[in-house]
């Protein structure tokens, strides 16, 4: 009955808000990737074909010649970049592939791996999130080789996104698979949809923690905080 009352809430939330308001407050309704059931029902080279018809036609509503050969190849290069670059992180196909191993050297201080630089985009405009992700964990007993954080990062960042819901998405799987709660995100990121249209603030950035365990203490936020500003 519990969890019935707590969907209920949770599917009100949004009810005094417009879709409008909620891209323009860049509010997130959900922790997974909006995605429809049948999403991977056809094959990335049909969605490209798709894609690039599609855009051809958005191209020729804003009054583009696509018969300017600077132009003529715009819809099929969007078309891939979309599915093969910047939105690959969509498919759970293209996720790291991870391997643990044993924590033979018993280090048992937090391992942090800072400035990860990731690009993404903003799902309620569609233009880059541009930013640095921090990620620190306490081994369990095992441990992840460094550049599959980097790795993780850049695979939940590669898709649409709101920045609360990458920093958690990243928080989370990273607990599944170090079986630890011990985990620390902060990511410090600049919005272009604030940026460059909008209220175009471009010296303001955005900052959201993850932090989970041992993490959940003034003294360890305060440690690594110093580690990411000084070493």
């Amino acid at each position: 009955m519990l969890n019935t009352l707590l969907e209920i809430e949770e599917d009100n939330l949004f009810d005094d808000y417009s879709v409008n308001d909620i891209g323009d407050n860049h509010l997130y309704t959900n922790l997974e990737t909006p995605l429809k059931s049948n999403a991977f029902e056809i094959s990335d080279k049909e969605k490209k074909e798709k894609i690039s018809v599609l855009f051809a036609q958005i191209m020729d509503v804003m009054g583009m010649d696509l018969n300017d050969d600077s132009l003529k190849g715009t819809p099929e290069r969007v078309a891939k970049m979309y599915i093969d670059e910047i939105f690959s992180g969509l498919n759970p196909k293209n996720k790291p592939k991870v391997s643990l191993f044993e924590n033979k050297y018993q280090y048992n201080q937090m391992l942090v791996e800072k400035n990860i630089t990731f690009y993404s985009n903003c799902e309620h405009h569609f233009v880059p999130i541009i930013g640095k992700a921090h990620v620190a964990y306490i081994s369990s007993g095992k441990v992840i080789g460094l550049s599959k954080l980097n790795r993780i990062v850049q695979y939940y960042a590669q898709r649409p996104q709101v920045q609360e819901r990458l920093t958690n998405q990243i928080g989370k799987d990273l607990e599944h698979i170090l079986k630890t709660e011990d985990i620390a995100i902060i990511i410090d990121a600049k919005h272009l949809c604030v940026a460059s249209r909008g209220i175009k603030d471009d010296t303001s950035s955005t900052i959201t923690t993850y932090y989970g365990g041992a993490f959940n203490n003034a003294q360890k936020i305060a440690e690594l905080q110093n580690y990411i500003k000084n070493s």
